[in-house]
C-alpha cells in the first residue's frame, strides 16, 4: 500500500507527539510555549525530513529538532510556570500531587543543560546511547550532565541543604 505525504505525516505526529509536547513543555515551562515549539519542530522535520536516514532513529532525530527550537523560544529563568498549572491556592490538599508540582517548579529553576538529561531519561526512558546522538555528545558526556543534574534536582528541591527523603512523586534515581 503506498502512503500519501499526508498520511505519513499523520502518523509521525501520532508517534511522536506526546513525547516532544512532554519534553518541551519540561524544557520550556510553558504548556502554551512547548505547543509551539513543537509545531515548529514538526514543520521543520517534515520539509527536511530526507535528512532522516535511519526511520529508526525518528524519536531522537525530532528531539534534536524540538531542542533548538525549544533553545530558540528560551524564556528567562525567573519567570513563573504556566498558568496551566493549578496555583496552589485551587490544590486541594493532596501530598502528591504537591510533590508532583515541587518536581515540576524544581525543573523549571534548574539549567536548561541539566532539565534536558532529566526529562529524557526520567520522563521519556530515552537509553543513554540515544540521548548522546539526541544531545550531540558523547554518551560519556550524557552520563556526567546526568549525575550533574540529579545535584542540581536535589538542590533545587531542597534549597536549604536538608536532605530529606526522596518523596514518592520525585524521579526515582537509577544506576546507570
Amino acid at each position: 500500500m503506498i502512503q500519501t505525504a499526508e498520511s505519513r505525516y499523520n502518523q509521525w505526529v501520532r508517534e511522536h507527539y506526546r513525547f516532544l509536547l512532554r519534553s518541551a513543555w519540561a524544557l520550556m515551562g510553558s504548556r502554551a510555549v512547548a505547543e509551539d515549539v513543537v509545531q515548529d519542530c514538526f514543520t521543520s522535520a517534515w520539509k527536511h525530513r530526507k535528512q532522516l536516514r535511519d526511520p529508526a532513529l525518528a524519536r531522537a532525530w525530532l528531539f534534536q529538532i524540538m531542542r533548538r527550537h525549544a533553545l530558540r523560544h528560551m524564556a528567562p529563568p525567573h519567570l513563573a510556570l504556566d498558568d496551566d498549572l493549578p496555583h496552589a491556592s485551587d490544590v486541594v490538599a493532596d501530598g502528591a500531587l504537591d510533590d508532583q508540582l515541587d518536581v515540576v517548579k524544581a525543573l523549571a529553576r534548574i539549567a536548561p543543560i541539566h532539565r534536558e538529561v532529566l526529562v529524557l531519561f526520567y520522563f521519556d526512558d530515552m537509553p543513554t546511547a540515544q540521548m548522546a546522538q539526541a544531545l550531540e555528545v558523547a554518551p560519556g558526556t550524557v552520563l556526567s550532565r546526568l549525575s550533574r543534574a540529579r545535584e542540581a534536582l536535589r538542590a533545587a528541591l531542597h534549597p536549604t541543604g536538608a536532605a530529606a527523603a526522596p518523596s514518592p512523586a520525585a524521579p526515582r534515581l537509577r544506576k546507570v
